[in-house]
């Protein structure tokens, strides 16, 4: 199994060899075995383990015996302990998902704070097999049913070639040793469940199972490359940037896909979707509608549907003093300078009667029923109205901001300054104010 293992480095990883690795090791067979495989061909190792005090005294053997281990293969070690519990109920997660989180984002502090390069995990052949059939029998889309990916950013899973009956014999070859999980033996999970009286049923069945299993992967991951290059030539058409950071889907081009379903999965699942049958119904319903993952919401804004990140805390007002010449926002800088003379203003960019202002101003967002009186025109106007005349999306509405002097409006951020505060020939004092974003 060395020389094998050598020979996939060598052939598919040959970047790990020049590269700073931290590996990481639960104290089990695999870890243990994975360990050894890159001492041996000398690959640049430091071990990370997680003790998620799950298992009361166990948890803290397996802590001691990867301890042992580091030192006895004289290999840097990090351990960190974690209220796994805890973090679950706070997240109203389950115990594997809060295991899972708690240890790629320390993987990740470490890796970007130390300088790894690569994280190298210990799944295998039949780990991947397992979640195959755990994405099966959730439902799942075509990426679900390539598994565990080789390489994941910056997580590399060198053992995926090898299945578990081979590494544990490895193991005792070299009289190897490692600690039992005692909950791998319990059925109580999903993954449990399968490994111990299900596949064991269809190795029974066909002894050939795992290597038939990664043949089809291949088969679906080079089927996957050729609906990834049908995505994105959809997406050329029907996907553009909106002006706030959203993605905008053009609803006339994706009705013209013969299977809008489909590319609407493809474009849409990585970013938490599941309500597929209410998604479908946003192409034919009245603007406003929306449909939201734990993450992101989908609007419908005349032609388009419009993607957008949650932003579960609401910006609140910034006060802004006369001594202030600059202002941190949510959107960017609000320089305040006083100068001379005007000059060609850009939207971003207004001059201001100073004199006109009573301090300290006001940076909010718009409400609904707010009015100013937009320079050039006569008389005041709602704001929902003016957003109206100007044709704005309904995502870009809510990212409006406004300059406000006590109770009237100065300034529609980007867009329009407020009759009132323009500068005139009378004007004394003159007030640049700019964003920069």
């Amino acid at each position: 199994m060395l020389k094998q293992f050598e020979q996939h480095i060598n052939q598919n990883f040959s970047f790990l060899k020049e590269s700073k690795i931290l590996l990481a090791i639960s104290g089990g067979v695999d870890s243990v075995v994975l360990a050894y495989l890159c001492k041996e061909i000398k690959l640049n190792i430091a071990l990370a383990h997680c003790n998620f005090n799950l298992r009361g005294k166990e948890s803290d053997a397996d802590e001691e015996f990867v301890l042992e281990l580091a030192k006895n293969w004289n290999l840097e070690v990090f351990i960190e302990n974690f209220n796994t519990k805890q973090f679950a109920t706070d997240k109203k997660i389950s115990t594997q998902v809060a295991a899972r989180t708690l240890r790629y984002f320390w993987f990740d502090e470490i890796a970007s704070q130390l300088g790894y390069s690569y994280i190298l995990t210990a799944h295998h052949a039949d780990d991947n097999f397992e979640t195959f059939l755990i994405n099966l029998s959730r439902g799942t889309g075509l990426d679900g049913l390539l598994g565990i990916p080789e390489i994941n950013d910056n997580i590399v899973r060198p053992l995926l070639p090898f299945k578990r009956e081979d590494i544990e014999k490895f193991a005792k070859q070299k009289k190897l040793k490692w600690k039992e999980d005692s909950s791998n033996s319990s059925t109580k999970y999903l993954r449990n469940k399968l490994r111990h009286d299900v596949i064991p049923i269809l190795k029974g069945i066909n002894p050939k199972l795992l290597q038939n299993f990664g043949k089809t992967q291949q088969y679906l991951n080079d089927i996957k490359d050729i609906v990834d290059d049908r995505v994105d030539d959809v997406a050329k058409k029907a996907v553009s940037k909106t002006s706030n950071n959203g993605i905008a889907f053009n609803i006339n081009e994706l009705q013209q896909l013969s299977n809008i379903r489909a590319y609407l999965y493809e474009l849409l699942h990585g970013y938490g979707f599941s309500q597929w049958d209410d998604i479908m119904d946003l192409l034919t319903a009245q603007p406003g509608k929306q449909v939201f993952s734990n993450t992101h919401r989908l609007l419908k804004d005349r032609e388009y549907l419009i993607l957008s990140e949650i932003n579960e805390k609401p910006n609140e007002s910034i006060k802004i003093n006369e001594s202030q010449s600059l202002v941190l926002t949510p959107f960017g800088q609000l320089a305040l300078d006083e100068t001379k003379s005007t000059q060609t203003t850009a939207k971003h960019v207004v001059y201001i009667d100073k004199e006109r202002l009573k301090f300290p101003l006001t940076l909010r967002q718009w409400e609904e029923g707010d009015y100013f009186y937009p320079s050039g025109m006569t008389g005041k106007k709602k704001l929902s109205k003016y957003f109206k005349d100007v044709k704005l999306s309904l995502l870009e509405k809510e990212h409006v901001w406004l300059l406000c002097s006590e109770n009237d409006i100065v300034w529609v951020l980007n867009h329009r300054v407020d009759e009132r505060f323009i500068v005139t020939d009378k004007t004394k004092n003159i007030l640049k104010i700019q964003i920069n974003q």
